[in-house]
C-alpha cells in the first residue's frame, strides 16, 4: 500500500537521449482544497492518474472548443502539447494524483493507439486492476528519481504499453506487416542522415518503393508526412544539444540540418511554442516548481 508522508514529490529527468519516447518530469501531489494549476500551455504530453479524491479539468480541444470534465479515483487525463488547460482540486474531496510529462517522435502514434487526444482527454481503464497496475508503475517512478535513466525509460515504455492496453478508448491494434519494415527502414535512415538535406524521393528509394506509395504508407503509419517527421527529429536532436551542451545555437542548428539559423528558429518556435533561446533558458533553470 502506497502511503506517503509528504504532500508532494517532484523530479526532473536528467537525460533526454531517447527520441522515440522521452521522460521530462514526474511526481505526485496531495492537493489542498481548490488547488489549481493553469491556465497553461504545455510543450509536451502530460498525463495525470487520480489516486483518490476529485477534481475538474478545463481544457480546449483541437478545434479550440473548451471542454469541462469531472474526474475521480482510478481515472486519468491527458494534456497535449499546445493545449490550454486548467485543473482544480475539489473543495471537499481534493484529489491526490501521480503524473508524468513525456514526449517523443512516436508519442502521437502511441496516444492514438490509446484513443486519447485533446478531444478525448479522459482515460478510463477497462478494469480497475489494469488502471492500478499502471498507477503503481507511475508511483514507483516518482519515488525512485535516483534510478538510472535507462531504468526509468524502460518503465516509461511499460507505462505507455499499459496505457494503450488498458484504455477503454483504445484502437484496435494491427499485426506486424511488411509495410512496418519499410517505415522502420526509413526512420533508421533519417536518424543516420538528418544533418543533411533529405528528399522524399531518397527515402522512398532506400525502401525501394514508389514515392507516392511510400508517402502514403508513412503518413498512415506515423500520422504525418515523412518531411514533417524529419523536422521533428531534427528539432528533437537540437533540443537535446541545447539542454546538454553549451554550444552556440547557430552551431547546433547547422549540426541538425539547418544551415540558416533564422529558419531553424522559426521551425523550433512552431514546434515548441518558444524560441530556441527561451527554451534553453527555461530548461536550464527548470529544477524546482511543479510541471
Amino acid at each position: 500500500m502506497w502511503a506517503p508522508v509528504e504532500d508532494y514529490s517532484f523530479s526532473v529527468f536528467p537525460n533526454e537521449n531517447f527520441l522515440d519516447l522521452r521522460l521530462y518530469q514526474y511526481g505526485w501531489e496531495r492537493c489542498a482544497p481548490l488547488h489549481s494549476f493553469g491556465p497553461y500551455v504545455r510543450n509536451h504530453y502530460l498525463f495525470h492518474y487520480v489516486i483518490s479524491g476529485q477534481g475538474r479539468l478545463d481544457a480546449t480541444d483541437a478545434s479550440g472548443v473548451r471542454r469541462d470534465y469531472r474526474l475521480g479515483p482510478d481515472q486519468g487525463f491527458l494534456i497535449c502539447p499546445g493545449q490550454i488547460s486548467t485543473y482544480v482540486a475539489d473543495k471537499d474531496q481534493p484529489w491526490k494524483y501521480v503524473w508524468l510529462e513525456f514526449d517523443g517522435l512516436r508519442v502521437p502514434e502511441y496516444m492514438e493507439s490509446a484513443g486519447l487526444d485533446s478531444s478525448q482527454a479522459i482515460y478510463r481503464p477497462q478494469s480497475a486492476a489494469e488502471g492500478q497496475k499502471m498507477r503503481d508503475i507511475m508511483l514507483y517512478m516518482a519515488d525512485h528519481s535516483d534510478a538510472s535513466p535507462l531504468h526509468l525509460t524502460g518503465l516509461l515504455f511499460l507505462f505507455v504499453d499499459l496505457l494503450i492496453r488498458s484504455s477503454s478508448t483504445r484502437r484496435a491494434l494491427r499485426g506486424v506487416q511488411l509495410k512496418d519494415f519499410y517505415i522502420q527502414e526509413a526512420i533508421n535512415y533519417m536518424e543516420h542522415n538528418y544533418q543533411r538535406e533529405l528528399s522524399v524521393e531518397e527515402l522512398a528509394d532506400v525502401c525501394k518503393l514508389n514515392r507516392s506509395y511510400f508517402s502514403k504508407l508513412f503518413r498512415d503509419s506515423m500520422g504525418c508526412p515523412p518531411q514533417e517527421f524529419l523536422i521533428r527529429l531534427r528539432l528533437a536532436k537540437a533540443a537535446d544539444l541545447m539542454k546538454g551542451t553549451r554550444r552556440a545555437i547557430g552551431d547546433i542548428a547547422a549540426r541538425c540540418g539547418y544551415p540558416n539559423q533564422l529558419h531553424f528558429s522559426r521551425a523550433f518556435k512552431k514546434r515548441y511554442g518558444v524560441s530556441p533561446r527561451e527554451w534553453r533558458a527555461q530548461n536550464q533553470i527548470r529544477q524546482a516548481g511543479k510541471k
